[in-house]
């Protein structure tokens, strides 16, 4: 129990560096992401340093629930990996405790932090993001810092174009400059030349100040209307003066009460309250809808049709009858369908075309009002869907951050690979997977393509079965990452031919005896030499399908090949030993009997468009078979041959 301990501080202080570490490198890249995304936004409007910071910080806290589970992603491989690369990992297994246990105190670690960013999602999130979101849209609203060009028209002041032509940075005089106030429309607008000016703020900031030096003023004297072609005008010439420019250089803070109430800056009730509420209303604004629909569609026809109907039953029925009767009559009649085609033909050319005009001109106005509704219903919907899936979010992270651990954990006690290489790539590929997947059902839950539960759990469903896979894969062990293991089972699938490399060895030990020798060689010449008359020719179609290729006669001369190359390895020979490398590798292949139920066969061998392929590719094998035997006869024989000469 003490070494259980103190293996598990062991672990927990491995692990919490590199998380820390991790974690804020991550954050810092997310941080730098945000900061080129709205970079235009920022620069160029005198913002302070601490207005900047705060706003850094609020996107810092924001920016959490995408840095936490790449973090913990990237700790746990480097952690485990470390172990793994110093074999510590090795010495911990041998010393009976398992990859769970080892794992125990991080699993316990995580499932705390977990819930800690379900916390966070629901108390603190909301509250960064609002703060964060005001401060964004008070930025993007303030005025710029006034750099007015050398040679361009500078259109920034609203309502002002102002135009120098030349600019001393040293003493701030403005040389050649054209200022037109078009506040009062460009037809109306006022236009100032001066030889220089000097260009300033007001101490509140709220006016820009400019002194001008020699020039004149034109101005009209009433507005200009479309159809004058003369307009009486004003011009003063002046040698000094003043003009202020409304223009708001201060940072003005937004209120945070209407960002607060978007689905940014809500906890689980709120969100929960939100959305019962946004339901009822869209239930009843939609019932609304269509029961208008329902009264107002044709209503002077469906009218009319009940109408003459009821009036036709009311002739038919005896005059004794009472009148309750009357009634049940007028409920049980059925309204007989008006002809309308009638109606129009006895209408006039002229009172046709007004009719047919009217009726193109109610339905182009139904339709754009019946769109204007759905657009509305459509704007509904869309903002039921966003609470809900900021609903969903305040799980997902806890979730994420879990499935994230069990995938780099295990994936690093496989790599047995430390540092930042190796587990950056396969974090950074990992990473990116989730959150393309992520984003992708994320906005097809926000466009309403499919229910937004099934877009916010759809990364965790995938990658779920990725970290159980992983897990058990490290737990016992397997080689996941071996690419021998791969190569070989790709070569056993698509029958890649194998070539023997039978080095010469420096010192023998075993010495290889002659008559042992040829006998075992021509054991297995006689062996190939006997398949090969026994199989002359493919196999027909349906005896492939019924009885495939004698394996057992294979696989033994696969093993007599194997043997003869394993005991002339020790021969003091060279030519004897070079001679081996042209021993083919005969294995077994699915292709030589690719299924062995019989009803499975039967259906193969009738299903011709799945069969024929099979049994075509069965005949490049078996000619290559053909091949591969026909070289060991020959090696056989000139191994005799090197034999007998000694």
């Amino acid at each position: 129990m003490r070494i259980i301990k103190r293996l598990y501080w062991f672990v927990l202080k491995s692990f919490l560096p590199l998380f820390a570490m991790t974690f804020f490198i991550v954050l810092f890249i997310v941080l730098m992401q945000f900061l080129w995304k709205y970079i235009d936004d920022l620069v160029g409007k005198g913002l302070s340093m601490d207005v900047l910071g705060e706003l850094f910080f609020y996107a810092a806290v924001s920016m959490v629930p995408m840095a936490l589970p790449l973090a913990i992603l990237l700790a746990s491989l480097m952690t485990f990996g470390n172990l793994g690369e110093k074999s510590e990992l090795t010495a911990i297994k041998a010393s009976g405790v398992s990859l769970i246990q080892v794992m125990k105190p991080l699993i316990i670690l995580i499932s705390c932090i977990s819930v800690g960013a379900f916390f966070f999602q629901n108390d603190v999130l909301p509250k960064a993001q609002v703060k964060m979101w005001t401060l964004l849209f008070s930025m993007k609203q303030k005025s710029p810092e006034v750099e007015i060009p050398e040679g361009v028209f500078y259109d920034q002041i609203p309502g002002y174009n102002l135009y120098v032509k030349e600019k001393n940075r040293d003493t701030g005089m403005l040389y050649d400059v054209m200022i037109y106030d078009v506040s009062k429309g460009g037809d109306n607008s006022t236009i100032l030349l001066a030889d220089s000016a000097r260009l300033a703020f007001t101490k509140d900031s709220r006016f820009l100040y400019l002194h001008l030096f020699t020039g004149e003023q034109f101005e009209n004297l009433r507005e200009q209307r479309a159809l004058d072609r003369n307009v009486p005008f004003r011009r003063e010439t002046f040698f000094d003066k003043e003009v202020l420019i409304p223009f708001d250089a201060n940072f003005n803070r937004l209120d945070e009460g209407g960002m607060r109430k978007q689905y940014v800056g809500k906890n689980m009730e709120e969100l929960q309250a939100t959305i019962d509420s946004l339901t009822v209303r869209v239930d009843s604004i939609g019932r609304g809808y269509a029961a208008e629909l329902h009264q107002s569609a044709f209503p002077i026809i469906l009218s009319g049709q009940r109408k003459n109907s009821y009036m036709g039953a009311e002739s038919r029925l005896p005059a004794s009858q009472p009148e309750k009767e009357t009634e049940k009559k007028e409920e049980d009649v059925k309204v007989s369908p008006l002809n309308v085609d009638s109606l129009i033909r006895a209408l006039t050319p002229v009172e046709q075309s007004d009719l047919i005009r009217l009726a193109r001109s109610f339905n182009e106005s139904r339709k754009g009002e019946n769109q204007f509704r759905a657009q509305m219903m459509r704007d509904e919907n869309r903002n039921i869907r966003r609470h809900e899936i900021e609903l969903i979010k305040k799980f997902t992270l806890s979730v994420a951050c879990l499935i994230f651990f069990f995938i780099g954990a295990p994936l690093g006690a496989i790599i047995r690979k430390g540092g930042l290489g190796t587990p950056l790539v396969i974090s950074v590929l990992l990473f990116l997977v989730y959150y393309i997947i992520d984003n992708t059902g994320y906005k097809m839950a926000r466009d309403g393509h499919i229910n937004v539960w099934i877009g916010m759990w759809l990364s965790t469903a995938i990658l779920l079965p990725l970290g159980i896979y992983v897990t058990i894969k490290a737990m016992n062990d397997s080689s996941v990452f071996n690419k021998d293991v791969y190569v070989h089972f790709f070569k056993k699938i698509f029958g890649i031919k194998e070539t023997r490399h039978v080095p010469a060895k420096e010192v023998i030990i075993n010495e290889v005896d002659v008559k042992r020798a040829r006998g075992m060689i021509a054991v297995l010449s006689a062996e190939a030499t006997v398949w090969l008359r026994r199989h002359k020719r493919p196999q027909g179609y349906f005896k492939y399908w019924e009885k495939g290729f004698a394996l057992r006669d294979i696989l033994r001369i696969g093993g007599q090949t194997d043997r003869v190359v394993e005991y002339l390895h020790d021969s003091r020979n060279l030519k004897v030993v070079d001679r081996l490398n042209r021993y083919p590798v005969v294995k077994r292949l699915w292709i030589y009997r690719p299924v062995s139920r019989k009803w499975l066969k039967k259906s193969l061998c009738w299903f011709f468009p799945a069969g024929l392929p099979i049994y075509l590719m069965s005949v490049v094998y078996f000619k290559r078979l053909r091949d591969d035997m026909e070289a060991i006869v020959k090696t056989c024989d000139e191994e005799m041959t090197l034999l007998r000469g000694k």
